[in-house]
């Protein structure tokens, strides 16, 4: 051991994983995974050197490995070995590299395993290299489809379109994803060239309206080109809604609940939902249909939130789906929810709420006294339901007079326009416990 410990750093290695490795070989029971387990339970004893440790150990087993096959230990047990390194490691984050070559000799499992770990600590790009690296697609296909998305979005933000088109691939949720991204960036003649080579025809609908607005006065429904207001309330006409719902690439979501002013209070259940198209908008009647229909409720709303193939416009957004889900809590549809855009975004001082920045887009304003209407009456006044399509369909429209507002200079045309998308993939709305690290049980 003297020997060992005044020779160079690299022949001193060599020597101790020899004898990590007799150890192994001499067939520790029950296996050496389980051994292997023993040595990472002193790896926190080592501090900042722990990462020597790991790869010398990682490094005997690799080579232990390659010459032996023992069958003691069971594949629960190398999962648990493979667990274990994670936890301890896994609250410094140099030490994921150690962890990622010890994945590679474990196998599938242990990839998988960190693959997991990786995206439970928000660490999609770490998690999509090892991904596409081990052929895992199949097992994270929606991990390796948000990383490909953020990959677009940034080279859509430097405008380097036919780049993203190509990293596209063909495939087709890609090509709407990017078209969304043109939509936003209105960068019409690219959403009309993809639309027509990919044959995209429901995007073509989507168009800054013709009519005019009178400013200076409140919003009126009939300035809009909507044509139905659906009251839904029972199962035949949810089923329907979200089937229509389905064939839409750009809707308005907004909620209403009825307000709750006594000081410490929880707010009331959310009463309304309201999804707007260009021409319909339904207002869904949360209270009774969760009350009636729970289950397809939640089937027919998860299908749409969770949609990726439909663009969400909201106001507040992330602020709904939190009180949807706080009244709901058993429901999945409110879990998360996919592609969604924030429109007070666009809004360098949001004062006034979505009626303040209607008015600064559109001209006009929402009549701001709606808002102390009673919800939870049953049936709704004609002047409520025509103030909850409002704050639906209106989303839409400013959606598309902001997009019109940003049309680029003849010079500016052939250049590389840098510009920022607010699109959002893929939004949680529970908060994840942090794991604690530090006080890890000793065996």
């Amino acid at each position: 051991m003297h020997y060992i410990g005044t020779c160079k750093a690299t022949a001193k290695f060599r020597a101790l994983e020899h004898h990590v490795h007799l150890v192994l070989h001499n067939d520790p029971k029950p296996g050496p995974a389980t051994f292997v387990i023993h040595c990472l339970y002193l790896l926190p004893l080592f501090g900042e050197h722990n990462e020597g440790l790991s790869h010398l150990v990682s490094s005997a087993l690799q080579r232990f490995l390659k010459r032996q096959i023992t069958s003691e230990d069971s594949q629960e047990v190398k999962d648990l070995a493979a667990r274990l390194f994670l936890d301890i490691v896994g609250g410094q984050s140099n030490q994921f590299k150690a962890a990622e070559k010890w994945a590679t000799f474990m196998g599938k499992p242990m990839l998988c395993i960190l693959v997991q770990e990786y995206i439970e600590r928000n660490m999609l790009k770490a998690a999509y290299e090892i991904i596409k690296k081990n052929n895992l697609r199949q097992d994270f296909p929606d991990v390796y489809q948000k990383c490909k998305e953020s990959s677009l979005k940034k080279l859509a933000e430097k405008g380097c379109w036919d780049v993203a088109e190509a990293k596209t691939n063909s495939d087709k949720h890609l090509i709407e994803y990017l078209v969304y991204l043109a939509m936003e960036a209105d960068y019409t003649e690219k959403v009309d060239e993809l639309c027509d080579r990919y044959s995209l025809d429901r995007f073509l609908d989507i168009k800054v309206p013709e009519t005019s607005i009178q400013p200076g006065r409140h919003l009126c429904l009939d300035e809009f080109s909507v044509e139905d207001i659906i009251w839904v309330d029972e199962v035949e006409g949810l089923l329907g809604a979200t089937c229509y719902i389905e064939e839409c690439k750009v809707i308005g979501v907004d909620c209403e609940w009825k307000p709750n002013y006594k000081k410490g209070s929880k707010p009331n259940k959310v009463s309304i939902m309201q999804i707007a198209s260009e021409k319909a908008v339904f207002i869904f009647d949360l209270i009774k249909l969760h009350g009636e229909v729970p289950d397809i409720l939640d089937n027919c709303l998860t299908r749409i939130l969770q949609s990726p193939k439909i663009l969400k416009l909201g106001y507040n957004f992330q602020s709904d789906t939190k009180q949807l889900s706080h009244s709901y809590e058993e429901l999945k549809c409110f879990k998360y929810c996919e592609m969604f855009l924030d429109i007070q975004n666009f809004s360098k001082e949001p004062r006034g709420g979505l009626s303040g920045l209607a008015e600064k887009i559109l001209g006009a304003g929402l009549n701001k006294t709606r808002r102390n209407s009673n919800w939870e009456q049953r049936p709704l006044t004609e002047n409520q339901l025509e103030y909850a399509a409002l704050d639906a369909v209106v989303l839409i429209r400013i959606f598309c007079h902001i997009r019109g507002q940003c049309q680029p200079s003849e010079a500016e045309k052939h250049e590389k326009l840098e510009w920022k998308s607010y699109i959002v993939a893929h939004m949680d709305n529970i908060k994840k416990p942090k794991k604690n690290t530090k006080n890890l049980k000793r065996a």
